[in-house]
This record gives C-alpha cells, structure tokens and sequence, in this order.
C-alpha cells in the first residue's frame, strides 16, 4: 500500500510538474520576445500571466546564482562578478514590464498582484544578498582587486557589487540577517501601499460644474477639457480633476476664490484625511523601518545609509548645500511674495494671501509685468510639433533620428513607439511616448526603461526607453496644445531618455540611468534650457492653425519672465528637499506627528500662512514610494551641474558639435561606469560652480 501511495504521489507531482510547464510554454512573458528589437509583447500579456511569470523567473534566477556557488574554479572577476550581473534577465524584463504598467496603466488586478509580488521579490533579493557562499565568493575577488588590471568600468562593478551585498546585510549576524529581511519585505508593501493611496486620492476627487458663472477667468482649453471629462462620466457640465492638466489651470486662472480653495484642498490633504487612504501611519512606519535597516547595517541615520552612494557623501554637507542655497534664495522668495500681495492688493484683494490664492495672482502679475501669459503661446505648441522640435534637437546635438514603428506592440492606444538611429543608421534604442493622463496612471512626468543596455558576447543589447508624462489632452475642436512648462517638461524627461538610448556601457548595472542619485538629473535639467534659445524655438514653434512663427517678441516675453518668481520657486523646491532630510536624517525612531515633523523642517522657507488638514508628506511619493529618500536635494544639486554644464554650450554655441559631442560621449553614453565627478571633469575640464546656477536663476549678488 506503501508503495502504490508513494506511485501515486510521484505521478501527482509529475503531472503538476507537467501541467505548469505546459502552462508556463504559453505564458507570453516566458517565451523569447520575438517582436522586433524582442520588444515587450503588450498585446498578449494578460493580469493574469504574471504571478506564474514572477514563479517561474524567480526559480529559474535561483538556478542561475546556485551554479555560480557551485563552481568549483576558484572565485575570479568572470565567473563570479561578472556571472553575477548577468543573472535574472527574464525575471529583471518581467518587474520591469510589471511595475511601469503599474505605475502608467495600473488597475485592481494589477494593484493586487503587486502586494502579492512585492514580498516574493524582496525575499529573493534577500536571498541573494544575505547568502554567505555567495558572498565569499565576491568578497575574493573583491580583496584581490588590486592585482586584477581592470578597467575603471570593470572595477566600478567589482565594488558596486561589493558594497551592494555589505550594504544590503551580508556582513551581519544570523538574527540580524532575519530582521533584515522582515524590515525589507515591509517597506516593498508599505510602499506600494503609500502609492496607491495617493493614487485612490487623486481619482477619487472630482468638482462638478454645472453653473457657466463658476468658470469665469478659466480659458477655452480648460473648459473644454472640464466638458469633455465630464462627457465621458456621463454628466452634463464641467468636470475638474486634482489631475495636473485640469488642476493647474483651475488654480492659475479660476476668478471663483471659493472653488479655488476647495480644489486647493483636496490636494493639499491626499493622505490626509484619516480615511484608509491615510499615509500618516505608513509614514512613521516607513522612516522607522528605514532608520532600523541603517542602524542594523551600522550607520547613524537612513541618511547615512543612502549617502555613502551619492556625490554628496554625508547628511551635513547636504544640509549645508541646502541652507547655503536657502541664504541665497531668502531675500528673493520674500521681494517674490510681497510684490505679489501688493499685486493682489491693487486688484482689489482684501485680507491675507492664502495658497490657492498664489497662482492665481501670481500669473496675473506675471502678464501685467511680462505682457506673457500661457494662453498666449500654446497656440505655438502643438504636440506633435513640440515632438518634431525635440526629435529635431536630438539630430542636431546628436547625429540621432527617431522614427515611428506602429508595428511595435503598446500597452494603451495613447502610448507611440519608435525606433532610434544613430547618424551613420545603427540601432540604438526603442522609445514609448506615453504624454496623456488616465485615472490608471499616475500623476508627474517620469522617464524608465523596458530593458537596459549592456554588452554580452561581443552583441550590443540595446535598450527599450519609455517616457510618460501627463499633458493637456486634446479635445473636440484642438489638439493638444502644451504649456510652456509642459514643453520644459518633455525636455527634461527626454533628457533622461538620452541618458539611457545613448548608453553605451559593458554591464547593464552600470549603464544608463544607473548613477549616483544626485548626478542622474543633470542630463535631465541641462536639456530644459533649450526652451529658452530662440534658434531653437524657430525651428519648430508655429502656431497651429495659421502655421505663423513664434513671434520673436513672444520668445523675448518667454525669456524675460524665466526667472519670474525664481526667488519663490528656489525656496520651495529647497523645502522639499529639507523635509526629506528631516525625515530621513533622523538617529532616533520617529515619535512626533507627521504635521510635526513637516510644519517644523519647513518653517525656514514658509511664506503663507497654515492651512488646517494641508499636508505635503502624505503624498510626497518621491520620497515615500521613489527613490529619492535622503535624494530630494539632488534636484538642486544638479542645477549646479546643469547651469555650469549649459554655460559650455553657451560659450561656443547652443547647437555646437564639439560639445554636444563631449556631453554624448563623457555623460550621455558613460552611464555609471565611472565616479560622476570625474566624468564631469572630463566633459567640462572642471569642477562646477554655484556660481552659474546663481546666475541663471537672477540669485547672484
């Protein structure tokens, strides 16, 4: 009997055995991707697909990290350091594919399958890390590196891969290692969690229009756009959403102060209104879990932790960085703030300027001062036309062409795919357009990637780049017709496409976009200054309907008001910046309110008065679901970068191909193969200066 039930119980498991593979041999993110460039099969993956993906590929990166244990040659750089980067490539595609649709095109069923993942992925990531076999292996290598004659991109590797098992609990005892591990699969869900809060926030939200007197002061495009929201929920009117195409007009032009501030408020409060979308509790949660991993790695603050890896290295010099920023800026955000209260004043105001007031004002003294206003030159910027003008940059700066390829599958039909060329027609990369907001994607402008780029026997494995944004939608009777802001956003996000189509790299974890947090926004921030050259607004900027140029007084309008507010807007990115730092700098477990915390970090740079409810943390997903804790500062940081790296092309030409040549060649296609600062060096032959960015930004005195 024994042994018929023990028959039985081998053929039960070989029939599960055989069933799943028969499963996963139809699962379209386990077979090889056979669409041109092996980009994503979009059209074919389902919900569905991706726990037994996530099982599969998880298995199968297991296997491929136990064979580098059991080798039995002795540990060396190929078949250790190098074996290890190329580890888990299905299971890298399948996350990569996974967490940007759950960032741009996310659902129920996806939302759920990322907190079912989340702890999946982490235990294995921890599984790896905390290995000791494997990590004797490495730490060979690693004390033999001085003998080995690496290149720098080689040795970059070598200690990246070190530090990154040292820094992720290698070194720590067997009950600390465990605790790890808890502290780790606990922030991959209270993440996630924090996220689809602020996401359920924004959607949740809606203000209902039904009276044409409450849209005074709103221009056509927003009306239109409120109507046709409206449209497609099945009501009459106007709809307003806290999505930054309907919220920002509102906000900046609506005459009805009441309704301002109703929209002011609800997002103002995401997170914060003791419902269960509430992030408070997950707060504390998070940064207590944060300082906990630090401590148990042997470092004062999570801030510590995070620094040992940025250009910055320590918590004090970028407390320093931001409050010399904040002495420079002070005297400028207050002439800022009054000269719009006296503004505000002169048209009749009375009592005290309150938030949902600023923009409001702000933009009306911004006409009266600049005779500009955003209405006045969207005509100008059509989508399609900004597209050309930036692909155009791209060729000029470059060599590179892009070229539409609708045979290339996409995950939503607002989503464009192209192929990009370098001048003597190699492919380099494939790029997603993705520029509309929906209620499955969330808020901002952000760039990613599909795949990397790396090198692997003597192939150059060429990445899939995506950028996703949240622009003015077309309506009925116009296209779509950007903001000037909209137009520096593009630039700023395609810049980071750069980073990663030009790679040009041996490892994929050292290539791309895969820097120093505080480096990674200069190639991002340098390209925004384009918007303001005339030589290259002429290029593209015809009005859309009479094909008449940017009138020149129009770009003199742009220019002249670049640094309109500049005082203002340098304070309160700063302020971003320092509640992070109170946050994340902190050595004792966070014990006071969220409110607390940021009512106090933010006081040296507040202007308006408290609003009761209003919050900033309980959204700030930068620092709560990004990466950017204990990096926010890195926005100002690579300002300096920018402005001292733009001032090279100013000196020899906005289009010069010496330049533009050394900026491709030192950043664009070095990713993080090097230190940033040497790289930086090597383009401009120098370290940067604050100097530039004081200039630029009218700060200087």
């Amino acid at each position: 009997m024994k042994n018929n039930y023990r028959v039985l119980s081998t053929l039960l498991v070989l029939l599960i055995m055989m069933t799943t593979q028969a499963e996963n041999s139809k699962n379209p993110l386990l077979k090889p991707f056979t669409n041109i460039h092996q980009t994503a099969p979009f059209d074919e993956i389902k919900s569905e697909h991706f726990v037994p993906a996530f099982e599969a590929a998880i298995e199968e990166a297991r296997a491929e990290v136990q064979a580098i244990i059991d080798n039995s040659e002795a540990p060396s750089f190929e078949n250790t350091v190098v074996a290890m980067s190329k580890t888990g490539d299905r299971l890298s595609t399948i996350r990569k594919i996974f967490f940007n649709l759950n960032s741009a095109e996310t659902n129920e069923d996806i939302q759920k399958i990322a907190q079912e993942v989340a702890p999946m992925l982490s235990e294995f990531g921890n599984d790896i890390s905390l290995n000791p076999d494997l990590f004797a292996r490495v730490k060979a290598v690693y004390e033999q590196k001085s003998s080995l004659n690496l290149n720098p991109e080689q040795t970059t590797l070598l200690e990246n891969s070190y530090l990154g098992f040292v820094r992720s609990g290698a070194n720590l005892n067997d009950a600390d290692k465990a605790r790890y591990r808890e502290i780790t699969g606990e922030l991959s869900k209270l993440s996630l969690k924090f996220s689809e809060n602020v996401l359920a926030e924004t959607n949740a939200f809606e203000m209902h229009i039904t009276n044409e007197d409450d849209l005074a002061g709103l221009p056509d495009f927003a009306k239109e756009a409120a109507a046709l929201t409206a449209q497609s929920k099945g009501k009459e009117g106007w709809l307003f959403t806290l999505q930054y195409p309907s919220y920002i007009p509102f906000m900046k032009y609506a005459d009805n102060r009441e309704l301002r501030e109703k929209m002011y408020r609800a997002a103002s409060t995401k997170g914060n209104k003791g419902n269960e979308y509430d992030n408070n509790e997950i707060i504390h949660q998070i940064v207590n879990l944060k300082l906990e991993k630090a401590k148990l790695l042997g470092y004062e603050s999570h801030a510590d932790y995070t620094l040992q890896r940025r250009m910055a290295e320590t918590p004090e010099r970028v407390e320093e960085f931001l409050s010399d920023l904040h002495e420079a800026s002070r005297p400028a955000a207050e002439k800022d703030f009054a000269e719009v209260v006296d503004f505000a004043r002169s048209e009749g105001f009375e009592g005290e300027l309150q938030r949902w007031d600023w923009s409001y004002y702000s933009e009306k003294l911004k006409k009266a001062r600049y005779g500009f206003n955003e209405e006045e030159v969207k005509p100008f910027f059509k989508l399609e036309n900004v597209i050309g003008g930036v692909f155009d940059l791209a060729k000029t700066l470059y060599g590179i062409e892009l070229k539409e390829n609708k045979s290339i599958p996409v995950y939503h039909a607002d989503v464009k795919a192209y192929e990009v060329f370098d001048a003597d027609g190699k492919f380099l990369s494939v790029l997603y357009l993705d520029f509309f907001p929906r209620d499955g994607k969330r808020s901002g402008a952000w760039m990613t990637d599909f795949r990397g780029q790396w090198q692997e026997a003597g192939k150059d494995i060429r990445p899939h780049v995506s950028i996703v944004t949240n622009f003015t939608k077309p309506t009925d009777t116009k296209p779509s017709l950007l903001t000037f802001d909209e137009v520096t956003t593009f630039l700023h996000e395609f810049g980071h496409g750069l980073h990663g189509m030009l790679s040009q790299c041996q490892y994929e974890s050292t290539s791309g976009t895969n820097v120093f947090w505080d480096f990674v926004e200069l190639p991002s921030q340098m390209h925004e200054n384009w918007a303001y050259e005339k030589e290259w607004l002429d290029r593209f900027a015809v009005h859309y309907e009479t094909g008449e140029k940017l009138p020149a007084e129009l770009i003199e309008k742009i220019v002249a008001a670049k640094n309109f507010q500049s005082g203002y807007m340098s304070e309160r990115q700063l302020s971003f910046g320092m509640l992070d730092m109170a946050f994340h700098s902190i050595a004792l477990p966070l014990t006071e309110d969220v409110a607390q915390v940021e009512t106090k970090a933010m006081a040296p740079t507040e202007l308006f008065p408290a609003v009761e409810g209003s919050m900033m943390s309980t959204a700030f997903s930068h620092i709560f679901a990004g990466g950017y804790s204990s990096g926010y500062y890195s926005y100002k940081w690579a300002e300096v970068l920018d402005a001292d790296a733009f001032a090279a092309f100013k000196e020899h030409g906005i289009f010069d191909q010496k330049t533009a040549k050394a900026f491709r060649t030192n950043i664009l296609e070095k990713g993080g193969s090097e230190n940033p600062m040497e790289l930086y060096i090597r383009f401009r032959g120098q370290e940067p200066t604050v100097d530039a960015l004081l200039e630029r930004s009218g700060l200087k005195n």
